[in-house]
């Protein structure tokens, strides 16, 4: 059986083997770069034609193309340099390795049902010979639609395709008709039945600028539910975002009537709404530091998160809640008579914040003015608010110290509202203290000072700082115990297998 490749004068494929990032305009988007490449399998049974149909399955709605360059092996490779890799590729097409998010959590990273499904791989509709072009001359188009989506070449790529082939000849012999997906660049998203996807692969610099043509794939609706014998699909709010490509393009698909709205409210939590901001993640959070947390986020390409120069109004002070809102502009006489009198934004601030919340105060960096006194302060308190962060001044601070809530600022200033600002507007997307913060991302503070989560990535960032706080404790008491740091901090292979040995040893006994 050929799975409708005949049309490409290729055997069926003993291998598909589909690279996971590789564009750079794709790894910014994920935020997270590999060292290496890595890979999973797509079976041949994924394969399909131009021309035909993929059937989004029942219950699900998080179906994503990916427009990518397709090499077919010639020659078999076994062991060859990175320099020869490129020798043992024979033809180049287009393919679209379609993925369902919604069954992304069944297989751990192995993609086996949410990439593997019938029609999965569309690739074609012709094959171009690589000889005479070189790894770098291709370029990789995808259309939703009609409308352009994805552009990208080869030579931009962080693994190039001779690397590639020689990495897995290290570990597999790559036979001839194998298959080699090698990654998506930005632009991938989320499609709909009754959508059409194009992907089209090209030489547009070499002779006669060689193309594929355009392979076709219509998305249409399936009936048939999956059954209680397996993984069922199930999505979330990172799901979502991953699946769409960003925040801001889900929303814009919200909008359109194409997507469905994060289950997490970013205007605010409300009252009794727990939100991604669980008990369970408290407690794995408690005595975490923010400088800990900081670290898993940049590992993320999340930098910019910083809350810089404010400083908690009582030593040891920690917090942790979600995001409500406040922003000022520069004062103006007559838009302060308008706003800045009555119930205006920063009284409705204080008045509505709810249990957990932290109330964040645009204020422009600007310390000279006072943004919150000592009511206003007493108010958020009785509401149950987690804390404030501002990145101006403090009025009353002295009998703001006095009370419980946690309030990170510039410092003390005496001034009343209406030096420095209006008090404009609640519940946006605000500047504070060089960071963006949306209404229901999560703020986390201590000594060190303020950071920025976003939710969608709060289960995973505190899962691996919880765990590198307690290395980060052994690794301290064995300097206490008078270790050198030197393959200590970080841990090389020997202190990490002591260590791993140590905490195995002491879930035992415990």
């Amino acid at each position: 059986m050929t799975y409708g490749i005949e049309q490409l004068g290729i055997d069926t494929p003993g291998k598909v083997i589909a690279v996971h990032l590789n564009y750079p305009s794709r790894i910014a988007q994920r935020g997270r770069t590999p060292e290496f490449p890595s890979y999973f399998f797509k079976p041949a049974s994924s394969l399909a034609p131009t021309g035909g149909t993929i059937e989004r399955p029942a219950g699900t709605e998080l179906l994503a193309f990916e427009g990518e360059i397709a090499l077919v092996i010639g020659a078999p490779a076994r062991w060859v340099s990175p320099e020869d890799g490129w020798k043992h590729v024979a033809q180049v097409t287009a393919a679209n390795d379609l993925g369902l998010y919604d069954l992304r959590a069944a297989d751990k990273g192995s993609n086996v049902r949410n990439k593997g499904g019938d029609g999965f791989t569309p690739i074609g509709p012709a094959a171009i010979s690589t000889e005479g072009i070189g790894q770098d001359a291709w370029r990789v188009r995808t259309w939703v639609n009609g409308e352009l989506v994805q552009d990208d070449t080869s030579d931009t790529l962080k693994f190039p395709f001779g690397q590639l082939v020689a990495d897995l000849s290290q570990h597999m012999t790559l036979e001839t008709g194998d298959v080699i997906l090698t990654g998506t660049p930005a632009g991938s998203s989320v499609v709909l039945p009754g959508d059409v996807v194009e992907v089209e692969v090209d030489a547009p610099n070499a002779p006669g600028a060689p193309t594929t043509g355009r392979l076709v794939t219509t998305v249409t609706q399936g009936e048939a539910p999956f059954g209680d014998f397996g993984s069922k699909p199930k999505v979330d709010d990172l799901q979502r975002i991953e699946a769409w490509g960003s925040e801001e393009e889900h929303a814009a698909a919200v909008a359109a009537g194409r997507a469905t709205p994060l289950e997490v409210s970013t205007s605010s939590t409300g009252e009794g709404n727990e939100g991604p901001l669980t008990d369970a993640i408290r407690e794995q959070l408690d005595g975490v530091a923010v400088a800990t947390v900081s670290a898993a986020l940049r590992k993320r390409g999340y930098v910019d998160i910083f809350i810089d120069g404010v400083h908690p109004n009582h030593e040891g002070d920690r917090i942790l809640g979600t995001a409500k809102t406040l922003r000022f502009i520069p004062f103006r006489p007559d838009l302060f008579k308008a706003h800045g009198g009555g119930f205006n934004a920063q009284k409705r601030a204080f008045d509505t914040v709810n249990e957990g919340e932290v109330l964040v105060v645009e204020a422009r960096g600007i310390p000279s003015t006072g943004t919150v006194g000592d009511v206003l302060a007493l108010r958020a308190q009785v509401r149950g608010a987690a804390g404030i962060v501002t990145d101006g001044g403090v009025r009353d601070f002295a009998a703001v110290e006095e009370f419980d809530i946690p309030v990170f600022s510039q410092g003390a200033h005496p001034s009343v509202l209406g030096r420095r600002h209006v008090p404009w507007e609640v519940d946006v997307t605000v500047a504070c203290g060089g960071a963006a913060v949306q209404p229901g991302d999560i703020i986390m503070g201590d000594r060190d000072g303020v950071i920025v989560i976003p939710p969608f990535l709060l289960e995973e960032v505190a899962a691996e700082a919880a765990a590198q706080e307690e290395a980060d404790a052994w690794v301290a008491e064995q300097v206490a115990n008078g270790a050198p740091v030197d393959g200590l901090f970080p841990m090389n292979a020997e202190w990490r297998a002591k260590y791993e040995a140590e905490r195995a040893g002491g879930k035992a006994r415990s």
